[in-house]
């Protein structure tokens, strides 16, 4: 059984790609590292995807998912990032009613860096496939204010990441990963 985070490479006109969508990329990365070095291991897999042409139609996504549907039973959670990694305030959630209650639930635990609000559906061009077919997924809500600032520009570099900001990201990926994946059930569908 499988909780997928991910984000994606998508810089492909100008700029570095550093906020979009690096950003997702470092914290689907820093989520695992983190769970590594703290010597935690869930009961289920925790697996990372750097997904690559989003933008080109996100035919990186689609051959993935063409390669796993097979096995999307065993898909727990799909948690894609992909608007930038500046002040996080929840998540983005798709999946029925008590799957909702269960990750609420789990936002609780964040009370303490106050990232705890759950919105109505999950965003994501590379996991659009998996919610479609039931998986349940999830997706990084952040402060967008400046987001169009540097989306897609000269100016999307790694002076527009903020190092406290992505730290807080990481951390909501990194709680909300970790306890679907130790979870004695799959999330309900």
């Amino acid at each position: 059984q499988i909780v997928l985070v991910s984000g994606h490479l998508d810089s492909w006109d100008v700029g570095q790609g550093a906020m979009d969508d690096g950003g997702g990329a470092f914290i689907s990365w820093e989520a695992l590292s983190l769970i590594k070095d703290l010597g935690l291991r869930p009961k289920r897999t925790l697996r990372l995807v750097l997904w690559t042409a989003e933008e080109q139609g996100g035919i990186g996504a689609k051959q993935y998912y063409q390669l796993h549907k097979e096995n999307i039973s065993n898909f727990d959670i799909v948690m894609e990032s992909d608007e930038g990694t500046f002040k996080p305030s929840g998540l983005g959630f798709t999946g029925n009613a008590k799957a909702r209650d269960i990750v609420k639930e789990i936002m609780t635990l964040l009370q303490p860096i106050n990232v705890t609000d759950v919105y109505d559906s999950a965003d994501g061009t590379d996991i659009d496939y998996w919610m479609r077919d039931g998986v349940p997924g999830a997706s990084l809500h952040d402060d967008l204010s400046k987001y169009f600032w540097f989306h897609h520009s000269q100016g999307d570099t790694m002076t527009v990441q903020d190092p406290n900001q992505m730290n807080l990201c990481a951390a909501v990926w990194t709680v909300v990963s970790y306890v679907i994946a130790d979870m004695e059930e799959m999330l309900p569908r």
